[in-house]
């Protein structure tokens, strides 16, 4: 794994935005990095692949263990949700996919999970279509690259579309969330493409008759993908709602997910799971034979409050709001580290399937939403 350069389109920018891609430069700061990319084996892909299909099915004991045995203690979770959570994972309800997040021990060759973006995860867009055609840009048809997430996405889709409730897919976002949108938009065009019938509208303009959630025309939604964070959700006006929906409107994805996003779940499977190869050691109270290790609120995201401490010395810590919810101590990892900075590997996994990877490089050792997203190829 390697990072290597070539020379730049010096139309990259148009050649970006006409496939509606319009945040490669947020602020004038470079997001996506069209000048250099990282090169892969075929080993590496296969040392991902398998190891996010064993985490997949580590994280499915694991919210089985917690319903099973009552283990909501450290989530912060609302207590009215709790039951949601239960039918929901008892009843099965659909997940359409998740990103875990991987510190590549380059030196050892080791594959560490840092977490699981579990309910929200964004940069899908940039990893199944934009780095795709970067790929077919600069490099012929024959070169390879780890992803088949837009046809697994309609695979899922379609077997989805036999159980959605009602006969509309509702999507839904917050206003003014160019990231956010453009990944809802792609999602409900893959959806589109599946052959189900879909209608956006935004988290804001939801609303509520007493009985119903509704649209802007008032019509019930009964079944709505959301990029919007449960624990946001459950503090809202209407978070109470959701269940006491007589409907029991199908929410994708599933509040079941709210265990998995949680980095409340990383003690635990390390618990289930001790000193698995792909683990990092994760504990709810700070341990004493740890010396080297990372503080995390258990709901922070884009990585803010985030403590990183060596020889129990505090080296480097981010700002925000988190906190207040708990956090956790993590086994400090080694990251994959080129001139151009820090990387980690994101490895989506769509419908039980891994399905792509992206690749995110930062200038400090923590991820940030300041951090570029690199694309990549399989070598030949």
């Amino acid at each position: 794994m390697r990072i290597k350069k070539l020379r730049i389109d010096p139309k990259w920018q148009s050649r970006l935005e006409s496939i509606g891609y319009g945040y490669h430069t947020p602020d004038g700061v470079p997001y996506w990095m069209d000048g250099y990319y990282y090169e892969i084996s075929n080993q590496d892909a296969d040392l991902i692949y398998k190891a996010t299909t064993e985490l997949w099915q580590m994280c499915l004991d694991a919210v089985e263990y917690i319903v099973q045995n009552k283990r909501y203690k450290h989530f912060h979770i609302p207590p009215f949700m709790i039951p949601h959570i239960e039918r929901t994972w008892n009843d099965d309800d659909p997940s359409i996919y998740g990103r875990f997040d991987f510190a590549y021990d380059s030196l050892h060759g080791a594959l560490k999970m840092l977490e699981f973006n579990a309910d929200t995860p964004t940069s899908l867009f940039e990893t199944g279509i934009v780095q795709w055609y970067w790929k077919n840009h600069y490099f012929p048809e024959l070169t390879d690259q780890f992803n088949s997430i837009h046809e697994q996405l309609i695979r899922s889709w379609i077997k989805l579309k036999p159980y959605l409730k009602g006969g509309i897919l509702h999507f839904s976002c917050a206003k003014e969330t160019l990231e956010d949108l453009t990944n809802v938009e792609y999602l409900r065009d893959t959806a589109l493409q599946a052959g189900i019938e879909t209608k956006l509208i935004y988290i804001d303009d939801i609303g509520w008759t007493g009985n119903d959630f509704v649209d802007l025309q008032g019509e019930p939604i009964l079944s709505i993908f959301k990029l919007y964070p449960w624990e946001w959700m459950t503090r809202e006006e209407f978070g109470v709602h959701i269940v006491n929906d007589p409907n029991k409107t199908q929410w994708i994805e599933p509040s079941w997910k709210m265990l998995l996003s949680n980095k409340a779940i990383l003690p635990i499977l390390w618990e289930l799971f001790p000193n698995h190869p792909h683990l990092l050691a994760t504990y709810f109270k700070e341990p004493a034979h740890l010396k080297h290790f990372v503080k995390k609120p258990i709901l922070s995201r884009e990585g803010a409050n985030i403590e990183m401490y060596y020889d129990s010395q505090m080296i480097y810590h981010t700002e925000g709001e988190y906190g207040g919810e708990g956090f956790v101590y993590q086994e400090l990892a080694n990251l994959h580290r080129e001139d151009t900075g820090f990387s980690i590997i994101g490895s989506w996994i769509i419908d039980q399937e891994p399905c792509g990877i992206n690749f995110r490089e930062s200038d400090m050792p923590i991820t940030t939403d300041k951090s570029r997203f690199i694309p990549h190829i399989i070598g030949r």
